[in-house]
């Protein structure tokens, strides 16, 4: 019994991984904060990370290897979204969870003074401040 217990953990373990390798990339992780928020053709994904669409192809294709991403034909165009909630889910996390590295000194923040204002804000302020940086992108 325990054997299949610690197989079903390191499977299910690489495949955690696999999904944070996908993300390891700032262009991917633009394009997923992009798709949680709605559907997109694949030049439109292209013009917001400033890549070429054949580049822009392969990190969708990486997103899309991991299951973070689907997508759909229209004619000659592919749009694409993100798989579910629980991806937006996983872009938040990391967010917060840099944010603590750099209140905790891990890391120095993009601006003076910011690390002493990720410490005064709760976890609700720090979740929009993001969204409303990601979406000027």
């Amino acid at each position: 019994m325990e054997a299949q217990v610690a197989s079903w953990d390191e499977e299910r373990a690489e495949r955690s991984v696999a999904v944070l390798k996908a993300v390891a990339d700032p262009s991917r992780y633009r394009l997923l904060w992009a798709l949680s928020e709605r559907e997109l053709p694949v030049s439109h994904l292209a013009e917001l990370i400033e890549a070429h669409v054949a580049a822009t192809s392969q990190h969708l294709a990486k997103l899309r290897s991991a299951g973070l991403v689907t997508s759909r034909r229209e004619g000659t165009r592919i749009f694409y979204q993100a798989a579910g909630p629980q991806v937006r889910t996983l872009l938040e996390s990391a967010v917060l969870a840099s944010d603590e590295t750099v209140a905790a000194g891990g890391t120095e923040a993009a601006t003076p003074g910011e690390a002493a204002a990720v410490q005064e804000q709760d976890v609700p302020a720090r979740v929009t401040r993001v969204r409303r940086t990601a979406a000027e992108h």
